[in-house]
C-alpha cells in the first residue's frame, strides 16, 4: 500500500458492530492493484454528523450496515434504482459532495441465486424484516420466486415487505414444508446471538437449500446444520464478498475478476480478523 499522502482517497464503513472483514477486503485489493486508497471501519451514534463528515472531508465511498440502511436515506442526494425500489441503502459514493446511494446487497443476492441455479419454483421461508431483508426479498422477487413466506415478529415491517411483493407474512414459524430457508436476522451472528439456530432443525431437514446472510462467523449454526444435513448452502461470506466487490468497483472504477474477489475474501477471514 502506498505511504499515506495528501492525494490518497479514503473509503469507510458505518456499522453498529464494525468488523475487520470489509477493511481487510478493500485494503488487500488496494495493495494488490497499487491504488492510492485506504479503507477504515467506523461506528457512530450521530449518523447525521457522520454523513456531514463524509461530505466535508471528501470521503470517496461509504459502506452502510445495520442499523443505518434506512435511516440514512433522508441524508443522501441521489438514490439509484437498487436502493430506491427497496428503500434501503448499503453503499454511498461521494462525487464532489454529491452522495449517491445504491444497494449492492440486492445485486449480490440476485447474482448468487443465479450462480447457484436455485429453482424459482422452490417454496421459500425467510426470517427477517429489516433493511437487509428488503434487499433479499426484492432479489427473490426479481429472480421469479412466487412462493415466499416472511416470518417476522415485527408485524408492520413484515407485512409491508410481504405485501409489496405479493408474498405472505406470519408472526411465528409455520410448518416445515419449505424447500429453501433464508435467515436475514442477526441470529447466529458473533456476539449476543452467537450459537443460536435461526430455524428449527425440522425446517433445515425439510429444506433442500439453506441460505444465511450472516457473514461473521462464516460458519453460523444454520450453515453448520445445513452442511451436516447435506443441504446446498449459500452463505453470508459469499454475500459480503460479492457486495463488497460491487462497492469496490463503484469507489475506484476498477473492475475485479472472480479470482481477485476470492483472494480478497479469503484474506479478509484469516485468523485474527
Amino acid at each position: 500500500m502506498p505511504i499515506l499522502n495528501k492525494d490518497m482517497q479514503v473509503c469507510m464503513s458505518l456499522a453498529a458492530r464494525p468488523s475487520n472483514i470489509g477493511t481487510r477486503f478493500h485494503n488487500y485489493l488496494y495493495d494488490e492493484l497499487g491504488l492510492n486508497f485506504i479503507y477504515k471501519a467506523f461506528t457512530t451514534t450521530d449518523l447525521e454528523g457522520a454523513v456531514r463528515g463524509i461530505r466535508a472531508l471528501g470521503i470517496r465511498g461509504c459502506s452502510v450496515s445495520m442499523p443505518f440502511k434506512e435511516a440514512i436515506i433522508p441524508l443522501v442526494d441521489v438514490m439509484e434504482p437498487s436502493a430506491l425500489a427497496i428503500e434501503s441503502v448499503n453503499t454511498l459514493v461521494n462525487d464532489a459532495g454529491v452522495l449517491t446511494a445504491s444497494n449492492t446487497d440486492y445485486e449480490a443476492v440476485a447474482a448468487l441465486l443465479a450462480e447457484h441455479e436455485v429453482d424459482p419454483a422452490q417454496r421459500v421461508l425467510l426470517r427477517g424484516s429489516g433493511g437487509m431483508a428488503k434487499a433479499v426479498v426484492a432479489a427473490f422477487s426479481g429472480a421469479g420466486f412466487d412462493d415466499l413466506t416472511i416470518v417476522a415478529r415485527n408485524e408492520g415491517a413484515g407485512r409491508d415487505i410481504a405485501e409489496r411483493y405479493d408474498y405472505s407474512w406470519v408472526p411465528v414459524d409455520p410448518a416445515p414444508e419449505f424447500d429453501l430457508v433464508v435467515n436475514v436476522t442477526p441470529i447466529g451472528m458473533s456476539g449476543d446471538a452467537e450459537g443460536q439456530l435461526a430455524f428449527r432443525p425440522e425446517h433445515v431437514e425439510r429444506a433442500s437449500t439453506v441460505f444465511d446472510v450472516v457473514a461473521f462467523p462464516s460458519e453460523t449454526p444454520l450453515v453448520a446444520a445445513g452442511r451436516a444435513a447435506g443441504k446446498r448452502l449459500i452463505t453470508g461470506a459469499e454475500v459480503i464478498a460479492l457486495q463488497a466487490a460491487r462497492q469496490f468497483e463503484r469507489y475506484t472504477g476498477v473492475p475485479l475478476t472472480a479470482e481477485q474477489v476470492a483472494r480478497a475474501s479469503e484474506f479478509s477471514r484469516l485468523p485474527g480478523t
